[in-house]
């Protein structure tokens, strides 16, 4: 899945897009499990479209992660 030796062989673009994408991954999983756990948001949003959003932000992030992860895949190949 993941190999320090494939990721140091990599050009310093391919290295910065797959970290960026790693981030991006990390900031929409903590901005769903946010707006889960979050009762007292400044935003006035109901309780069932917050829950409801926030699913919705961690399967989009999940998507993204094994977007980025079948990148890395396809590029050993």
């Amino acid at each position: 899945m993941f190999n320090l030796k494939t990721f140091s062989q990599k050009s310093p673009q391919q290295r910065f897009l797959f970290i960026l994408g790693l981030v991006m991954f990390g900031f929409y999983f903590v901005l769903g499990i946010s707006l889960i756990i979050w009762a007292d948001m400044p935003v006035t949003i109901e309780r069932k479209y917050r829950m409801m959003l926030g699913g919705l932000l961690i399967v989009y992030a999940v998507i993204r992660f094994t977007r980025v992860i079948k990148q890395d895949d396809d590029s050993k190949n």
